[in-house]
């Protein structure tokens, strides 16, 4: 008990501790934080001879390739229209890439080779979602990926000829399979099935043998493959079998049984595995509590992090990509203060050379630190939490904005967000809180979210608003919401039913009605569905529970002031539904600025659509919160 209250009670310290001390602070413009980044999404080719990244080229994403040979940099790619999306190499030294033709709502997938520079495009497909799944160095003219090409609803699993462009079906997926896992050599010989409440794990010992069942659990527990241990039939999981929190551990694929413990920890769940596809090994397990760990199971990668550690000080750390031999390495840096930096090491000699930062428009000593804070909901569960404040003013009294994230089974993690250190830099406290049902924190924190959606997740919220202003860090009369999906719904719900707390809101890609919110589900989203009548509630069973939570429904609660952006071509969108709630609302005078972008989905990757909403909800944030230099 003694340990939980001086839990409870440090982070309250550490506000005063570190709080930036009064101090002229220089306002960065909104571009500095929200453009493009410089250079991201670095990878290495398989034979170490080249880096690729993204960079921008007439302000669309382009592959660039360097020779790490003379250092040369090369732009491979010159598109105008639509961005590089995702990208990989394949042990052909092939770059395969994906674009997003939002336009016409059409998928490609093109090829290209990097000695001829020769374009070759793959695949075009109208509404259709496409996974990496293998790259196999015994075969690297093929690659293995899960579409829904046949069937919307469910993902087949196809191997690509990237050369001839061929693509032949290899697994059919029976209507249940929701995830498959490949082996090294890229066979599978995993997959996970769901009938929306039970998780099966199948398996089969060769490809010509039928999957069978092997594990089967409720939603409420979990077993996620890694890879095949390289021994028999064994693989890596991570699972919550039997326990709270997730561990790493070995099962048997032919009995379906856990052999062993690799690690676990009673802080939090392990989230993170590194794996050496070469050596068959776990490298680490790594978890966030307050901040992110790493637990090292491998004397290799030991010796190569603490290296890594000892000349990149005070960041953290990850290796995002290496070569086939294991010798080069591109690393990624962060931390709460800095956007990320990327690195490639050469583990032979210890050489480490920067390659890129993602912005250098921003020193660190410009931003202020992210917190971990805690405090107790109304029925005494601790929730976790970060508190940024901002430089130059004192922790007392703030205008505060709360920034609920989406999910609701997701969570924050501590960082470097572009949107909490603008909002800082403007002046405002910001108040990031992971209420109950927020992942990360063991399986009993998980459930405690089942059926709260309404409920007691909004009021963690609202205990966390209460929190503050009992301490005096935010001035009660200046208090923001802002967050998109249901960090969106968050919002509005907290002005709808609790406007003796809130100023103002600001909702990004809102959930505001649950029936269509569900209804309107893509097709390859139904297997999760009775997961969801079980987490959030049934359209059917749930009906008045769901009316009395949805804001659609609610309009007239409502006289806050709405700075609400959508983009049109967003798939989880019901955008005549949102349209006719506006009108309601300013039908009611409540004043709503509404933003609706034609060309974006969910996020806005348009640089200067960004720009535009990050202006417009500084001027929403002064006007109704009333920041004073």
């Amino acid at each position: 008990m003694l340990n939980r209250i001086k839990f409870l009670l440090v982070p309250v310290l550490l506000l005063a501790l570190f709080s930036c001390k009064q101090e002229t602070v220089r306002q960065i413009p909104v571009r500095d934080f929200f453009k493009t980044p410089e250079k991201s999404f670095f990878k290495i080719s398989p034979d170490g001879r080249y880096v690729s990244y993204l960079k921008p080229y007439q302000d669309r994403q382009n592959l660039f390739v360097q020779s790490l040979a003379d250092g040369k940099e090369q732009r491979v790619t010159s598109f105008t229209d639509y961005p590089v999306r995702d990208y990989f190499w394949t042990y052909n030294n092939q770059l395969v890439f994906s674009q997003d033709v939002i336009a016409t709502d059409q998928f490609k997938l093109y090829a290209l080779d990097i000695n001829t520079l020769k374009l070759r495009n793959l695949i075009t497909q109208s509404q259709v979602k496409l996974h990496l799944l293998n790259r196999n160095p015994q075969q690297p003219n093929i690659i293995t990926v899960s579409m829904n090409k046949r069937n919307p609803g469910v993902f087949d699993v196809y191997q690509l000829n990237i050369n001839t462009g061929r693509l032949e079906l290899y697994i059919a997926n029976p209507g249940n399979i929701t995830e498959w896992f490949p082996d090294d050599d890229g066979k599978i010989r995993l997959a996970k099935a769901s009938d929306g409440v039970d998780n099966t794990i199948l398996y089969r010992p060769t490809e010509q043998s039928p999957f069978k069942p092997v594990i089967k659990n409720n939603f409420k527990n979990s077993v996620s493959p890694i890879a095949f241990t390289g021994k028999g039939a064994n693989f890596y999981a991570l699972s919550n079998i039997n326990r709270d929190k997730t561990a790493l551990v070995e099962i048997n694929a032919a009995t379906g049984k856990e052999e062993r413990v690799i690690y676990t920890t009673d802080k939090a769940d392990i989230l993170e595995v590194g794996y050496s596809r070469k050596r068959h090994i776990i490298e680490y397990a790594g978890w966030d509590d307050a901040k992110p760990h790493k637990y090292y199971l491998d004397s290799n990668a030991s010796h190569v992090y603490s290296d890594l550690k000892s000349k990149l000080k005070g960041s953290v750390i990850k290796i995002i990509d290496r070569d086939s031999s294991s010798k080069k390495f591109i690393i990624n840096t962060y931390s709460d203060r800095n956007p990320g930096s990327f690195y490639l090491y050469e583990s032979e000699n210890g050489k480490l050379s920067q390659l890129g930062n993602i912005n250098s428009s921003i020193g660190a000593d410009e931003l202020c630190a992210m917190q971990p804070v805690s405090y107790k909901a109304a029925d005494g569960l601790v929730i976790n939490g970060y508190l940024t404040l901002p430089k130059g003013k004192k922790a007392v009294n703030l205008p505060v904005v709360v920034m609920p994230h989406n999910g609701p089974w997701n969570r924050n993690y501590w960082g470097y967000s572009a949107e909490v250190q603008f909002l800082a830099n403007r002046g405002y406290a910001v108040f990031q809180m992971n209420y109950r049902g927020s992942t990360g924190y063991g399986k009993a924190f998980y459930s405690a979210g089942f059926k709260q959606v309404g409920g007691k997740i909004q009021t963690d919220i609202q205990d966390g608003v209460k929190w503050l202003t009992a301490r005096k860090i935010a001035d009660p009369k200046k208090v923001a919401l802002f967050g998109g999906g249901f960090g969106g719904f968050s919002a509005l719900y907290g002005v709808s039913f609790h406007p003796e707390l809130y100023n103002c809101a600001i909702v990004q890609y809102g959930l505001i009605n649950f029936f269509t919110y569900i209804k309107d589900a893509p097709p390859f989203v139904k297997p999760y569905l009775q997961m969801t009548y079980e987490m959030v509630g049934n359209p059917e069973t749930d009906a008045s529970q769901l009316r009395a939570i949805s804001p659609v429904f609610h309009a007239d609660k409502i006289n806050k002031p709405l700075l609400i952006f959508q983009g049109a071509k967003d798939p989880r969108a019901n955008i005549s539904e949102l349209n006719q709630f506006v009108r309601e609302l300013r039908k009611r005078n409540v004043p709503v600025k509404y933003v609706l972008k034609e060309n974006e989905r969910t996020f806005f990757r348009s640089e200067h659509n960004r720009m535009e909403m990050y202006a417009e909800i500084e001027k929403f944030l002064d006007n109704n919160l009333k920041v004073k230099p």
